[in-house]
């Protein structure tokens, strides 16, 4: 009754492995890195490591990956090895062995350039039928591994479900801009709204996911903090974000100036999660309303966990231009 759990030196990979370990279940993390929640080292895209690992194990949650911060320092092919390669033999291990529920840890990057509307366009409503065209290595691979996940539900009944998550990381903002115009807090606040995610909703989605996977076969969800925007307010979001969210919570303007915050604005998109919250009974408790009532009582608005798990950075090295590279 294992469950195995990739990437467990990662974000994700350790969250989900704490809540695990502190409910006493059974569960095995691997990682090309040592950590205290890393059970064995190795490399997924070693086929005979991979089916090592398999043993006992009933449920798979893939969340190793390489990432859009790796997208300047690594390359194609090493995309290519970790994310297809690397799902690939994670999928051919869970078959041969009988795994009953396997998640996979995607990512709205896949949606690529649907993301971003036309110059004067509306915001984008994200649902799950919004076509993927990525717009990069990370992105593409992604796509890859959500098609062979399900290629397996299809050829060999393997039940699959893939979360494509939004922004869960500590770290500060990937766009230099961005960075030197919004103090981080403020701006992972304002994500809150539309385009992030707290670390304790992604774990209880993706347990979630690992224990209705037999029932449902095949899925892919949107996971993101619930959005407080409605289809009505598209428009406006392109023109006055500020405008839209000080209409929805009147005191959002005090309580962002005590703090000398910003909202932002405009909004680009919207992230839908209405069909994970309805399939996978999920119930994700840290949005934007959380963050306000957070700053009435003068706390954090992050949860325990993401406190506890931290920012972990995505390279070794340090660079001139910020905390990691972006190739353009």
């Amino acid at each position: 009754m294992t469950i195995l759990v990739t990437g467990s030196a990662g974000h994700l990979g350790e969250a989900i492995l704490r809540t695990l370990r502190r409910r006493g279940s059974p569960a095995r993390g691997i990682d090309l890195k040592t950590s205290p929640f890393t059970d064995v080292v190795g490399s997924i895209v070693d086929r005979a490591f991979v089916r090592a690992q398999m043993d006992g194990v009933t449920t798979v949650i893939h969340a190793a990956t390489l990432h859009k911060p790796h997208v300047a320092t690594h390359s194609k092919r090493a995309f290519v090895d970790t994310n297809v390669t690397g799902t690939l033999n994670l999928l051919e291990a869970a078959s041969i062995v009988g795994v009953t529920s396997f998640v996979l840890t995607s990512t709205t990057s896949a949606f690529g350039s649907q993301l971003r509307p036309e110059p004067g366009q509306a915001a984008v409503w994200v649902t799950e039928e919004l076509p993927s065209v990525p717009k990069n290595i990370y992105g593409t691979t992604k796509l890859m591994a959500e098609n062979l996940c399900e290629l397996f539900f299809r050829e060999r009944g393997l039940p699959v479900v893939i979360l494509r998550t939004s922004r869960f990381f500590p770290e500060d903002d990937d766009d230099p801009a961005m960075r030197s115009a919004y103090a981080q807090d403020n701006a992972q606040a304002n994500e809150l709204l539309y385009r992030r995610l707290d670390i304790t909703d992604a774990v209880s989605a993706h347990l979630l996911a690992a224990a209705r996977a037999p029932e449902l076969g095949f899925a892919r969800y949107v996971v993101s903090a619930t959005s407080p925007f409605a289809q009505r307010h598209l428009a406006a979001l392109a023109r006055d974000a500020a405008g839209v969210v000080r209409e929805l919570y009147p005191d959002c303007a005090q309580l962002y100036a005590a703090r000398g915050w910003r909202l932002f604005p405009e909004i680009d998109r919207v992230y839908v999660n209405e069909r994970a919250r309805r399939d996978l009974g999920w119930d994700p408790e840290f949005d934007f309303a959380h963050v306000l009532r957070s700053l009435r009582e003068e706390r954090d608005f992050r949860s325990a966990l993401a406190r506890e798990v931290g920012a972990k950075g995505y390279h070794d090295a340090l660079f001139d231009n910020g905390p990691y590279p972006i190739a353009q």
